[in-house]
């Protein structure tokens, strides 16, 4: 990337700005009672272009405040027309209680553009296994991906073990159904419910350990070197899931998982280390360079870099704003940064000097990060 020269720190336009798009909403698809699927054409000003696994920010304004939530696109580049992302409601959820109450067909919605590194590149030659472990919403990369995979790789094979509370808040329950039925031999659905009816054939009960040991049993065996491990729903059972591929000595270069909410384990750990940071930190110079332009601002011990250059009226991409969306993941060329929350990095991305501003401080007075 060729980069400008120094510029003060100042607003950039939106409109001007390639990352942001207005979508249309073509459709709304009422999928559960507290599920709904965002049908968007796409823009008269060209393809949006994305990759399986990878989510859109969805941008509104709220009682008067920008909000930004990221979600999952459940539609497939390779077979769906338009762009698809599944909202669920949740309690006290700002956003996830906003959109389907207020959105109808017709409406533009101001988003980000499709980011996200839990994805994989496809090819008609791959022969292989993907595993999937799904819980609640946790189901929309997953179906992106199941397309996907079967649709390119004719050799391929996917497994979804999906849990959810009961049989009324399955999402996607047919057209699931579909796939696996359109693609006997390939597609290998598992539903386990929390609370299963009376007449139900399947599993019940919390994916525990001694569970998921029972349902090794029924995934088809292609061995390690073909199998891969795939992982998004709440936190607690992708621990379990964890734990189980451990005990199984599954590599974990083999394995791969995408959050959706912080995690609550040691959070206290993390909080008092945050506090640390801190308080035990000076304020140090950060140069920022994207959109071929280059900005440099302090950054005080108590604020994180991206909410201090927000601050600033510097337009940089974010999303979440917890460490998990990695909308915000830039590379650090030189100095040291501190992540208040590392999940949504992978260990060769931190490896490699990638960081979160959104939750990230500077170390030193040299810190350089490029985003883009």
């Amino acid at each position: 990337m060729a980069f400008g020269l120094f510029k003060k720190s100042e607003k950039k336009q939106e409109a001007s700005n390639p990352h942001y798009r207005e979508l249309t909403i073509k459709k709304i698809i009422q999928e559960t009672k507290d599920a709904v699927t965002l049908v968007f054409e796409q823009p008269a000003s060209g393809k949006l272009n994305y990759k399986s696994g990878q989510f859109l920010t969805l941008i509104a304004t709220v009682d008067g405040k920008e909000v930004r939530r990221s979600y999952s696109l459940c539609s497939s580049p390779f077979i769906d027309q338009d762009l698809m992302v599944m909202v669920k409601r949740v309690d006290n959820g700002l956003m996830s209680n906003w959109l389907p109450d207020h959105l109808k067909v017709g409406d533009k919605v101001k988003v980000l553009e499709p980011l996200g590194n839990f994805t994989t590149e496809y090819s008609k030659e791959k022969k292989r296994h993907l595993v999937l472990f799904a819980g609640g919403s946790g189901i929309t990369p997953m179906i992106s991906i199941l397309k996907s995979l079967i649709t390119q790789e004719p050799d391929s094979i996917c497994s979804l073990i999906y849990a959810n509370r009961d049989i009324d808040s399955i999402i996607f329950k047919n057209e699931l159904e579909h796939w696996q039925t359109q693609y006997e031999g390939r597609v290998h659905v598992i539903h386990i419910l929390d609370n299963a009816p009376m007449n139900w054939q399947g599993y019940s009960g919390l994916l525990n350990k001694d569970m998921l040991a029972k349902l090794f049993e029924r995934i088809p065996s292609w061995g390690l070197d073909n199998t891969t491990y795939l992982m998004c729903g709440p936190e607690g059972m992708m621990k379990n899931v964890e734990t189980l591929l451990g005990d199984l000595q599954i590599p974990k270069e083999k394995i791969f998982k995408e959050s959706f909410v912080s995690g609550t384990i040691d959070k206290e750990k993390k909080e008092e280390s945050k506090a640390a940071t801190a308080s035990g930190n000076t304020a140090h110079e950060v140069t920022i360079r994207y959109d071929g332009q280059e900005y440099k601002f302090v950054v005080e011990p108590n604020r994180a870099i991206l909410e201090t250059a927000l601050d600033l009226g510097i337009d940089l991409p974010y999303s979440c704003q917890s460490g998990l969306c990695t909308a915000c993941r830039g590379k650090a060329l030189s100095g040291k940064v501190k992540l208040d929350e590392e999940e949504g990095l992978s260990q060769s991305e931190r490896a490699e000097g990638y960081v979160l501003t959104c939750v990230g401080h500077p170390m030193s007075d040299d810190v350089v990060i490029e985003i883009g």
